[in-house]
């Protein structure tokens, strides 16, 4: 097996641009390492594709991303019943958010993020070349990562994500770096990734290894094959590492970074111990009074519900959906399965369904705190995400005001 990483002689063309040749189980791999806001990235992919050296072109996508990057009116298809119904919806905000901050990008630098991936696809479909999508999809990619942090950091992460995508403010200097090196998901997490080795882990390392394993499972059967692989430049040293020397068994590795981690056991207990001590309180209450009994009731009601009920107006919802989180959130609060966002998601998307003049909006509105407001499709995710963080604030806040009144 010859098994090789080396830098490829400058092109005519070309010499600005970071390659790479690998060749592992018979095949070779010449890597293009690519910024995502760069037009001399485009011309590079369509320079290569166009030389008749290759038989495949492989990209950093997954079929989510291609999507993404060809279809413009993709959310119009959006079914936001189906979205609450399978707890889609907190991945939705986090691809509207990217998709946002995406676009601030394409204002500021005059080129769409990922346009070389694209230009690489394009390619591929116009010389008859088969297109191989080698990256991790997007979904796992950001449950690893959200998964990878401490459970008191994924506020603050999932807050930073949305204001990122709504920010007026051009993208500062740091992330314009990340973005020279190529990978949108880091630029959009840099300050996170850089605190924590964890995320960082899941945005590049992981895929590095995912991307590597991808291509030799796909190629083990094409020996003699000569394939252009596009990846940003920020991948380009890990994923050459990885294709030269990585794991013998390139389909196990394929499944283990597909698969979610597993969760830590405590975290998911909370909500029972707190059902627990909860109903616990009420009972030591009605056994000393029915009148203290009753108040602790109450207090549990107005307090949750009216906490979840204020992220639902934060959130400008209809006032039957107000009125929902205020008796949703005290029963979903006991019960771990519910979130109080879900049932006023539903009910705010039953009241103001989304037309589809909404949806065909969504990539421009989700770019500012006015869009997301204004159009009755983001706005319903913001009353999911408000209501659940209402919710979470009520347990805590009732939890020590039953206590504090049994002591």
């Amino acid at each position: 097996m010859n098994e090789t990483a080396t830098a490829e002689p400058e092109t005519p063309g070309l010499d600005q641009q970071p390659l790479r040749n690998v060749e592992r189980d018979g095949v070779r791999y010449t890597l293009l390492g690519t910024a995502h806001v760069s037009r001399t990235s485009v011309a590079a992919v369509a320079e290569l594709a166009a030389s008749g050296k290759f038989d495949v072109v492989a990209v950093e996508l997954c079929p989510a991303r291609l999507e993404a990057l060809t279809r413009k009116d993709k959310w119009q298809d959006l079914d936001l019943y189906r979205i609450f119904r399978e707890g889609k919806a907190g991945l939705v905000m986090a691809n509207l958010a990217l998709g946002g901050y995406q676009r601030r990008i394409a204002e500021q630098f005059g080129i769409e993020p990922g346009a070389e991936l694209k230009a690489a696809a394009q390619a591929a479909e116009a010389h008859n070349m088969p297109l191989q999508l080698i990256d991790r999809d997007l979904a796992t990619t950001l449950k690893r990562s959200y998964r990878s942090v401490p459970w008191y950091k994924r506020l603050y992460l999932t807050s930073g994500l949305l204001l990122s995508s709504v920010s007026s403010e051009e993208i500062d200097e740091q992330a314009i770096e990340k973005l020279k090196e190529g990978d949108i998901l880091e630029s959009t997490f840099t300050e996170f990734a850089e605190q924590s080795p964890e995320l960082y882990d899941a945005l590049i390392d992981e895929r590095d290894r995912y991307m590597a394993a991808r291509l030799r499972d796909q190629n083990r059967s094409h020996a003699g094959q000569h394939i252009l692989v596009v990846v940003g430049a920020g991948h380009l040293e890990g994923l050459s590492k990885y294709l030269a020397e990585g794991v013998q068994d390139p389909h196990e590795e394929v499944e283990t970074l597909s698969a979610m981690p597993p969760r830590s056991l405590w975290p998911r207990l909370i909500p029972w111990a707190i059902l627990v001590l909860v109903l616990t309180g009420f009972s030591i209450g009605f056994s000393r009074s029915p009148e203290l009994g009753l108040r602790l009731v109450t207090m549990w009601v107005v307090i949750n519900g009216g906490l979840a009920a204020l992220g639902a107006l934060a959130a400008r919802a209809h006032p039957l959906t107000i009125l929902s989180a205020m008796i949703a959130a005290p029963l979903t609060s006991l019960n771990p399965a519910i979130a109080a966002g879900m049932v006023t998601g539903l009910v705010e998307s039953w009241l103001r369904k989304p037309r589809i003049s909404d949806l065909e909006r969504l990539h421009t509105d989700a770019m500012t705190f006015k869009g997301w407001y204004a159009n009755p499709a983001t706005r319903i995710l913001l009353v999911f995400f408000f209501s659940n963080v209402g919710s979470a604030i009520g347990t805590w806040v009732a939890g020590f005001r039953i206590f504090g009144a049994l002591s």
